[in-house]
């Protein structure tokens, strides 16, 4: 078969909720190393959120 015409689709890096049985133990501590870099990630748009947030809401206080 074309893997052109077919595309192997490859499984995401990690899923929420999924079996870790199979995993080996360098296999979670990459999956933990990369959700650490995700969480890390949420945090700092989150705070860039609250940041403008709290900008916009000191402009338009009265």
């Amino acid at each position: 078969m074309d893997e052109e015409m077919f595309p192997v689709r490859r499984a995401a890096a990690h899923e929420i909720g999924q079996k870790l049985d199979d995993l080996s133990v360098e296999e979670l501590g990459e999956r933990i190393a990369l959700l650490r870099q995700e969480i890390e990630r949420l945090e700092a748009a989150r705070d860039a959120k609250q940041a403008a947030k709290s900008a916009a809401g000191s402009v338009f206080k009265f």
